[in-house]
C-alpha cells in the first residue's frame, strides 16, 4: 500500500515554473514507477511524465516534452515534477499515481493516487 499526497500548485502567469510535489508513505515505495497526470475541466485524465520499471527512464506526454521534468528521491519518499515555461493549456489538477501494470500511459496502470493539486496557468 501506497499513500500519495501533492503539493505544490498554484496559480501562475504564463512563461512561469512551479514544482509540484508528491509525498509517499509505505514501506514499498521505491519498487513503484511513479508517474503524473493531469485532468482539465471536461478532459479526460492525460498522462504527463513517468518513470519506467527499473527507474533508469523517464517518459513525457508530447505537451510537456522539454518544458516538464520528473524526478525523485527515494530516501525521502519524494516525486517531483517541475514545469518550466508554463502554458495556459497546463492548466489542470495535477495527480501522482504509483504503478503497477505495463502501460504506463493510461491511469488504468496505476492503483495508487494521490486527491490532486490545482495549477492554474494566466495568459
Amino acid at each position: 500500500q501506497v499513500q500519495l499526497v501533492e503539493s505544490g500548485g498554484g496559480l501562475v502567469q504564463a512563461g512561469g515554473s512551479l514544482t509540484l510535489s508528491c509525498a509517499a508513505s509505505g514501506r514499498t515505495f521505491s519498487r513503484y514507477p511513479m508517474g503524473w497526470f493531469r485532468q482539465a475541466p471536461g478532459k479526460e485524465r492525460e498522462f504527463v511524465a513517468g518513470f519506467s520499471w527499473s527507474g533508469g527512464s523517464t517518459y513525457y506526454a508530447d505537451s510537456v516534452k522539454g518544458r516538464f521534468t520528473i524526478s525523485r528521491d527515494n530516501v525521502k519518499n519524494m516525486v517531483y515534477l517541475q514545469m518550466n515555461s508554463l502554458k495556459p493549456e497546463d492548466t489542470a489538477v495535477y495527480y501522482c499515481a504509483a504503478r503497477v501494470r505495463s502501460d504506463y500511459t493510461i491511469p488504468q496502470a496505476y492503483d495508487y493516487w494521490g486527491q490532486g493539486t490545482q495549477v492554474t496557468v494566466s495568459s
